[in-house]
């Protein structure tokens, strides 16, 4: 009983501690983590292992296949989008040209 009158009056401190401590560790995980993105140091799974991918002969090939793929996929698109902008020149400058021909034909019966 006397122990626990000991230990309450401090209960508030020793949670702050903890969390405190808690806190310290996870803000050095990430800050270690962010050290060795910025230097370019591999980083780690959690069993060790290197979460790098490796650069064998494979992987710069499947590298430069899909920068490869990457570079028609982006031209396609560039075409797609000047057609894209045709057509929304077309559409839009000839629904305009046609009212005013309506228009025009209109007048020009009612005239008649």
């Amino acid at each position: 009983m006397e122990e626990a009158a000991v230990i309450f009056p401090h209960l508030p401190w020793i949670i702050g501690a903890a969390l405190g401590v808690g806190a310290l560790g996870i803000f050095g995980w990430i800050h270690t983590t962010r050290l060795k993105i910025k230097h370019g140091y591999p980083l780690e799974g959690m069993w060790g292992q290197s979460l790098r991918p490796s650069s064998d002969g494979e992987t710069t090939e499947r590298v430069r296949l899909l920068t490869q793929e990457n570079a028609e996929l982006r031209a396609e698109i560039g075409s797609m989008k000047d057609r894209l902008a045709n057509v929304e020149r077309i559409v839009t400058d000839s629904g305009f040209q046609l009212t005013h021909e309506f228009d025009r034909l209109r007048d020009r019966q009612e005239a008649n």
